[in-house]
């Protein structure tokens, strides 16, 4: 599979690391308005995940990365990449703003044969969690919406919960800061996100509850949610609370994860009941680590918490995506 990443970020970065290293997947080129050198000092070095374990460089203009070599393009309008002549099989949308049909759309009016978001969708985009949904997927889908790491992370644990019953539930990802918010007091469209993020709990609105009314049409109106940004660089843990249709206890709950865990959601969800900080799910593949000593339940209210590292922890699911749009192409 011929692979293109637009959009050189946390995330594009991150996956340009771990696609070059699957047998299969050729990363034939990046593209991004920042200069070569700049990309190719960021993808080299890292503040989260330290510096890269293989050898990076630049040489003629193109980024050399474990042995290997990948076209850099600095193309902001998508319609005009070179993906017919690249013959690329799949883009990797990354920059956050293409997130439409049409906006998306025009990567395959540049010759790609399918695109992969790197988060939430426009509604005219089918959002399709992995380990959900994903075998709406078809061979005929052109472009597939995977979600966000929010996303990901609390679907599986809705869905999980729903076999007992949900009346509502409430969910606070207390969240690491984004490049989306100001490292000193600024003006911005949201007041608060506009705060230095490295000097406050933030407060930030979050269209969460949309995107998981969309997977759980059943419990439209019952869902609220907030992110919390707190002064850490990485990680997150998404602070559930249910108000249950029927009894349950601590133990039952969980049973439910633990057993989940370790069968078909093996890979997906893990389970702990260690005393976990957000440090300690760096690098942790998992969508959601369930911390059972933190499961709680008053009367019909129950309290759950999962921690999840949000870029390795996603990306995890984009390469798992990838992989599958491989399978079906060989089909």
């Amino acid at each position: 599979m011929r692979i293109a990443i637009n959009g050189m970020g946390r995330i594009g970065r991150l996956l340009l690391r771990r696609l070059v290293k699957i047998e299969g997947l050729e990363v034939v080129a990046v593209n991004d308005i920042m200069t070569p050198a700049q990309l190719v000092y960021l993808q080299k070095y890292d503040s989260v995940y330290g510096a890269a374990e293989d050898e990076v460089a630049l040489e003629n203009g193109q980024l050399c990365i474990a042995g290997k070599t990948v076209q850099i393009l600095q193309q902001p309008d998508p319609a005009k990449l070179p993906w017919k002549e690249l013959d690329i099989d799949l883009v990797l949308e990354c920059t956050g703003l293409f997130m439409d049909s049409a906006g998306a759309g025009t990567h395959l009016q540049a010759g790609a044969r399918k695109v992969l978001l790197s988060t939430t969708g426009a509604p005219d985009i089918p959002l399709c969690i992995y380990g959900f949904n994903q075998h709406q997927v078809s061979t005929g889908s052109l472009i597939v919406s995977p979600g966000g790491c929010m996303t990901n992370c609390s679907t599986h644990l809705i869905y999980l919960m729903q076999s007992i019953g949900i009346e509502a539930v409430h969910l606070n990802v207390v969240h690491s800061y984004t490049s989306r918010q100001h490292l000193v007091d600024g003006p911005h469209k949201d007041m608060r996100r506009g705060r230095a993020a490295a000097e406050s709990v933030i407060p930030v609105p979050v269209d969460l509850a949309e995107s998981l009314e969309r997977l759980f049409p059943v419990l439209k109106g019952r869902i609220h949610t907030v992110t919390t940004r707190v002064p850490v660089a990485n990680g997150a843990l998404a602070d559930f609370t249910f108000q249950m249709k029927a009894d349950t206890s601590v133990q039952e709950i969980n049973r439910i994860f633990k057993e989940a865990a370790a069968s078909e959601y093996k890979g997906i969800i893990a389970y702990t009941e260690d005393p976990l900080v957000s440090n300690d799910v760096r690098g942790n593949t998992h969508s959601a680590v369930v911390e059972g000593s933190l499961t709680a339940v008053t009367g019909r209210m129950v309290k759950l918490m999962a921690f999840f590292d949000n870029e390795y922890g996603y990306t995890s699911r984009v390469v798992d995506w990838v992989k599958l749009l491989k399978e079906q192409q060989a089909s």
